[in-house]
């Protein structure tokens, strides 16, 4: 394998026969380079897509500076190179490479993926075959890198089982040390890779599939899985952090523009809403907060390291966070004279978020995204998305008042009991939206329309319901692309083959392993670009293996059925999910948890990660006025009661 100075020569040649050299040389403003040679923990964090999108990912950008903190380890980065590029590289025999100190891949300790969502699973495979790492886990021996993976995506781990040694289950702040503090006593140890395995499972949020072995019905479902090691935990329990560390503020600024090129600031983690469609909201409980004080502080710090002059407000539903007033106050007392542009996603449909909007005087834009996610208060309700039709309509009317001519919205079809009346009512709602703006405005009031198809996720409510067939999903679009046409309207749409591989993936068992890997071989990657995915090259790999790709989508699950990801705990209770199921059939609701407790499963959980002592009275964080003496909240324990009750 060539050396970091052979690449660094071959890619003198390389690089001005692709598009974008700033891909791939490294050097950027912040960037951390540290010594090879007197570094004995050597990590590279790599994100399977190109430079342009993995940049902006936040997840990885604060492991990779919690790793440099450390004296005895560095982190350095590598993405996926495009198509072009990994041509020039396979043709030249440069392996994929660091891009920080040019160290092949395959030179590191320790490989971290980032898995946000499932359509990076064959990029992950090629990157491997490109490193000249084993793709499979088991044919890795003690020289090879300790590849491990974590994001949303792997809290259904299973489809890509053979090919990740551990996966890393829940949030990485913490974890991240305590896996290379293990890695480091087995360097050392001269043990072989097995105890390494052996060792990390024992870490809390560390899931070793090598470990376990999958059992299956005669008709095919999961039935169970086993232990192989007797030490290995069943279940694993996600990684919790109690509470949320000093921002990462200190951000490397790319030498290309990027997907969003700005500061971005987690404020609150966690969402009360309880949507039964969004998995996010289920695997990220509880909802933890930052000070407004804090928020402020690393603002200041990153706007002043990077230069950046827009700044993005992270949460699940920012206008939830406790203190969104006072934050925003903050932010426009403090930077108003350096015109930022200030990003608040995700808020509510109510006239407050407006507000917000309003209070952030630099940040307005044309466009102003709404979304409701279900067009008729019949399925808003069986999706746990209360909102009413004319608070919707008063919303858009306090929108275009306020000088936003655009307004975006946001839908989804195929939801459970869902029927071409919805569908229709769909377009209804987008034609009321776009008549108010013309009210107010005339005919420079836009409305555009996202319609994506809905996909069931693991570890939510809707866990047990069938994706939409085909017939189903082009009917429902054919009708929207009917209606929805002419002066001020607008509908972005996602196609079927998108929804069936996000469904295949994401809800798959071990055996979606082998069709992945076909996939691969067969020429499969970049499957999240339209201009590269091969929707017959999955349904090749489907019979090469010899599954049905149906078996995955199209069948309703009975509600007893056991889930190939059930070893996989969120601490969401499946009793709790599946009550929500059927509520949602019944079209009750429930509402912010933040108001009345459900008991889902999480607090007894979070109350233990705290390590209290049992004297000491813990703040239920959901539920504000509830004050639960610790000794009423052990590990094992009955459900809390149901506040209210």
């Amino acid at each position: 394998m060539l050396t970091a100075q052979e690449i660094e020569r071959k890619l003198e040649f390389i690089l001005p026969r692709v598009q974008k050299p700033g891909r791939y040389t490294g050097g950027e403003l912040n960037q951390i380079v540290k010594d090879w040679d007197q570094t004995e923990i050597r990590t590279a964090f790599v994100f399977p897509d190109v430079c342009d999108i993995g940049m902006s990912n936040l997840g990885w950008a604060i492991l990779h500076d919690i790793v440099n903190q450390r004296p005895d380890a560095l982190a350095e980065r590598a993405f996926a190179p495009w198509s072009d590029m990994e041509d020039e590289m396979r043709r030249a025999g440069v392996p994929l490479y660091s891009l920080e100190s040019k160290h092949p891949l395959a030179e590191f300790d320790l490989i971290g993926f980032s898995l946000p969502y499932e359509t990076l699973y064959t990029n992950t495979l090629n990157l491997l075959d490109l490193a000249g790492i084993p793709l499979f886990a088991a044919g890795r021996g003690r020289r090879d890198p300790l590849i491990i993976a974590g994001g949303h995506s792997t809290y259904n781990p299973e489809p890509m089982h053979a090919f990740i040694d551990a996966f890393v289950i829940g949030e990485g702040e913490e974890v991240i040390g305590e896996i290379l503090d293990t890695l480091k006593a087995w360097k050392r140890s001269g043990e072989p890779r097995a105890a390494l395995l052996r060792a990390l499972s024992q870490i809390w949020g560390v899931y070793v599939p090598s470990l376990y072995e999958a059992f299956y019905e005669p008709d095919g479902t999961f039935s169970h899985i086993e232990k192989l090691d007797e030490d290995a935990p069943l279940p694993v329990l996600k990684r919790i952090v109690p509470k949320l560390p000093k921002p990462h503020t200190r951000f490397i600024v790319p030498y290309i523009d990027t997907i969003h090129n700005r500061v971005p600031i987690e404020i609150m983690r966690g969402c009360t809403r309880g949507c039964r469609f969004c998995q996010a909201g289920m695997i990220t409980r509880p909802v933890r907060e930052r000070t407004v004080e804090e928020i402020l502080d690393a603002i200041e710090e990153a706007i002043d390291y990077t230069g950046f002059e827009e700044v993005g407000l992270l949460s699940l539903s920012s206008s939830d966070y406790t203190h969104i007033l006072e934050l925003v106050k903050g932010v426009s007392e403090r930077f108003g004279d350096r015109h930022l542009n200030i990003s608040l996603p995700s808020l509510r449909i109510e006239s407050f978020s407006v507000d917000l909007m309003e209070s952030l005087q630099d940040s307005r834009r044309s466009g102003f995204t709404l979304a409701p996610e279900a067009a008729t208060e019949r399925m808003r309700e069986i999706i746990n998305k209360p909102v009413s039709t004319a608070q919707l309509l008063e919303t858009a009317r306090e929108i275009y008042s306020r000088g936003w001519t655009h307004i975006k919205l946001y839908f989804m079809i195929g939801h459970p009991s869902e029927t071409i009346e919805d569908v229709q009512a769909i377009a209804d709602l987008c034609k009321a939206v776009l008549a108010e703006g013309r009210k107010v405005i005339g005919k420079r009031a836009q409305v555009t329309a996202g319609v994506s198809t809905f996909v069931p996720k693991p570890h939510t409510p809707f866990q047990w319901v069938p994706c939409d067939t085909v017939d189903q999903i082009l009917a429902k679009q054919a009708l929207l692309k009917r209606e929805l046409r002419g002066p001020g309207l607008k509908l972005n749409w996602n196609s079927w083959q998108d929804t069936l591989l996000e469904a295949w993936l994401s809800r798959g068992d071990r055996r979606m392993a082998e069709v992945i890997y076909e996939a691969w071989r067969r020429g499969a990657k970049f499957d999240a670009w339209k201009d590269h995915f091969n929707f017959e090259v999955w349904m090749e790999a489907f019979e090469a293996v010899g599954l049905d790709h149906a078996f995955y989508t199209h069948r309703e699950r009975p509600i007893d059925e056991t889930f190939p990801w059930e070893h996989i705990s969120t601490t969401v209770r499946k009793k709790f999910l599946t009550e929500d199921y059927l509520w949602s059939l019944q079209g009750k609701t429930r509402i912010d948890c933040r108001q009345r407790c459900f008991a889902c499963g999480i607090l007894p959980t979070f109350a233990d990660l705290r390590r209290a002592n049992p004297g000491d009275v813990w703040q239920c964080p959901e539920v504000k006025s509830k004050r639960i003496p610790v000794s009423e909240i052990t590990p094992g324990s009955q459900p809390l009661p149901v506040v209210g009750d």
